[in-house]
């Protein structure tokens, strides 16, 4: 939450909380997010302010306990984490479900991507905290939901540009509206960015489409998303002597071999929902998409001569799909509100995944002898039920559970003398129930308390590699599984003013963490018993017709409870440093702050914010940290009305004090390029252009 995207140096506009309407993510029907024993924040993404709208981490600042971290590198995804879960990603995300549109953006395994979230044609965001995120099922850490709306009539245009310090430059355009039972939203974007550090040059094109028709009492939303991301350049981390030396640099290495990373996705899903008479509906959907990624890493030639060395180059062709089906009941028991909810989803992912040489004689970072081909799959088939009672006039409860059932299954294609079949198959299996109460003791006031259980499996990228360097998949690893356990406040005046406040905690089993990290690798290991403890604090302040305060602030307490060896030097198999008990675990901040003051006029607009971390540890050990820092962001948007149409400017400063930071971490990085650097002063400028009819 602390770094400026070199690529969007915008921070989100005041991102408002939405508080009497339902979230979706809690799969309750009638029930607004004010009246659910859980942390909620629904965040309406303002038309307008000062967002480049590039990243799902803009919308995010203010959420407590949320971390959204940019890399500086679009290589890889956002690094986010929810309460300290997630934190050990070093790509992609892990340990939180992902949304958009009701599409998962999560895998079975719990692997996840923000890459092809298209924040142009997106209305609002959810985020739920708490025990209640197991109700999603694997690798439930947290929930983050992305949605685009569709008008119930009229028509209207948005397009907008903005270019920025790094050679930014974003350009998009979004039409929706409704007529004849037909309503549609349309966004496309084209981001190409130089980046802060060297060796970070990318270009992303987005387009995401929604159509809603009408068939009956019901309605059917036809979904397409589309994203490309090719030869996205990777600059890796640094060593604290490098970041500190000189932040903009890429690793010697990355250079060197070139590293570079192209994806591509498609996917199409459809949403069915349908109500009946007697507080009876029906939702269903189903979606499928592929996803290709190719992957140049330094992993120098000497550590390829292994024979059970997969190379350099990954090259994976991602097939998934799935559907989830959900009956619900709004109604009465005993004379007091009632609701229902019983469903059952499913999702599969087929995964081809080849390894070749990043070499051919003695050129680097290019593709060369084959080194790896196997065919992956992974699903889940999962039950779920859950059920909300107003049992009293103060009173009410909320319960439910979910069944889950995990398989991995591997087919090994590339068998040698010194490299033998490494398939295999394992299947993991839970229940995970939740119950919370929530007391009313005035119209303005909730008090609630929670407990869950939760569970996480490694996924295939973590199966995919032993922590001692052997032959075969990481059959071995077991899920890590969770307690959780919350109390809270929420107050809400009649004059716009909120309090929320959540004290937390989370223990877990079992707990994944990374045993090595080697030339872009991660092995992962079953460490003991972890905690994750601390309280959540956010509050939202009129303190006039023209101003507003916003104001966060997070205490976090995450280590391991039991103590464990492991590797600490390049290519070591067998674990010989000893972490003890209590240490931190890496990539968590123990505080971090928020504060956004924003003035707005008649046509001018402005605002300063405030972001605040403290230090994270980069590795189990705790040798190494990256320090905290705070930064300060400027904004300023002009309204000109010429014609029917509406024009809006914006300027915006990120870290406006110029402070050197580090943006995010790379956890246990073998070769001890823990650092990913913040980038310098940033400014972007752009224009938007509104239109609007009927």
């Amino acid at each position: 939450m602390l770094v400026s995207p070199a690529f969007t140096p915008a921070y989100a506009q005041s991102a408002a909380t939405l508080d009497r309407v339902v979230v979706i993510a809690t799969r309750l029907e009638g029930v607004s997010a004010f009246d659910v024993p859980a942390s909620v924040d629904m965040l309406a993404l303002e038309d307008g302010g000062a967002r480049s709208q590039a990243a799902l981490s803009e919308a995010l600042d203010g959420v407590p306990g949320l971390l959204a971290r940019e890399r500086q590198n679009l290589a890889q995804d956002t690094q986010l984490s929810i309460r300290g879960f997630g934190a050990r990603s070093t790509f992609g995300v892990r340990g939180l479900r992902l949304y958009a549109d009701g599409v998962p953006a999560t895998m079975p395994d719990g692997q996840g991507q923000v890459s092809h979230f298209n924040m142009l044609g997106a209305d609002r965001v959810e985020v739920l905290r708490g025990p209640f995120s197991a109700l999603h099922g694997n690798s439930s850490g947290g929930v983050i939901q992305l949605w685009s709306d569709v008008p119930g009539s009229g028509h209207e245009a948005r397009m907008q540009g903005s270019v920025g310090s790094h050679d930014s430059t974003i350009v998009g355009a979004r039409l929706r509206g409704a007529s004849a039972g037909l309503g549609y939203s349309v966004a496309a974007s084209v981001l190409d960015v130089g980046g802060y550090r060297d060796h970070s040059a990318a270009r992303r094109e987005s387009l995401n489409a929604k159509l809603r028709l009408t068939p009956g009492a019901g309605t059917l939303d036809l979904l397409l998303n589309h994203f490309n991301a090719p030869d996205a350049q990777d600059p890796l981390g640094l060593t604290r002597a490098q970041a500190w030396q000189d932040p903009s640099q890429a690793s010697p290495v990355a250079k060197q071999y070139d590293t570079r990373k192209s994806v591509r996705q498609d996917q199409l899903g459809l949403v069915y929902d349908r109500p009946f008479d007697g507080g009876h509906r029906l939702r269903a959907m189903a979606y499928g998409g592929r996803r290709e990624v190719e992957q140049y890493l330094a992993l120098p030639m000497v550590a390829q001569a292994n024979p059970l060395n997969a190379g350099g180059v990954i090259d994976l062709d991602n097939e998934y799909g799935g559907a989830d089906l959900r009956w619900s009941w709004t109604g009465d028991l005993a004379g007091r509100p009632f609701e229902l909810s019983i469903g059952a989803n499913g999702d599969r992912q087929r995964q081809h995944r080849r390894g070749y040489e990043n070499f051919v004689g003695t050129a680097l970072g290019v593709r060369g002898a084959l080194r790896r081909d196997e065919r992956n799959e992974v699903w889940n088939a999962d039950q779920y039920v859950q059920a909300w009672w107003q049992l009293a006039e103060r009173w009410s409860l909320l319960v439910g559970a979910r069944h889950s059932r995990v398989g991995f299954r591997s087919e090994d294609d590339y068998i040698t003398a010194g490299n033998p079949d490494d398939s295999g198959r394992v299947v993991f299996e839970r229940t995970t129930p939740v119950a919370g109460v929530m007391f009313s003791p005035a119209e303005t006031l909730r008090l609630y308390a929670s407990l869950g259980r939760g569970f996480e499996t490694p996924t295939f990228n973590e199966i995919g590699y032993r922590a001692d360097g052997g032959a075969g998949l990481a059959f071995d690893l077991r899920p890590a599984t969770s307690r959780n356990a919350e109390v809270g406040m929420k107050w809400r005046s009649g004059h716009g003013a909120r309090v929320e406040a959540a004290f937390f905690r989370a223990d877990t089993d079992d707990e994944l963490a990374v045993a090595r990290n080697v030339g872009g690798r991660s092995s992962f290991r079953n460490v003991g018993a972890a905690r994750r403890q601390g309280v959540e604090i956010q509050a939202d302040l009129p303190l006039h017709d023209a101003w507003q305060l916003q104001v966060a602030y997070t205490w976090l307490d995450a280590t391991f409870r039991d103590s464990f060896p492991i590797c600490t030097t390049t290519g070591c198999t067998s674990p010989g440093v000893q972490v003890d008990a209590g240490t931190r675990i890496p990539g968590v901040a123990r505080q971090q702050a928020s504060m956004r003051l924003r003035w707005q006029g008649h046509r001018w607009a402005a605002a300063a914010q405030w972001l605040a971390v403290g230090d994270v540890t980069v590795n189990d050990t705790g040798s190494e940290r990256a320090p905290g820092c705070g930064l300060l962001n400027l904004e300023v948007v002009r309204d000109w009305a010429p014609g029917r149409g509406r024009l809006q400017g914006f300027a915006r400063v990120d870290n406006a004090l110029d402070r050197f930071h580090i943006g995010s971490v790379i956890v246990n990085e073998g070769n001890g390029r823990f650092y990913e650097p913040g980038p310098d002063r940033t400014v972007t400028v752009g224009l938007r252009w509104h239109w609007a009819e009927g």
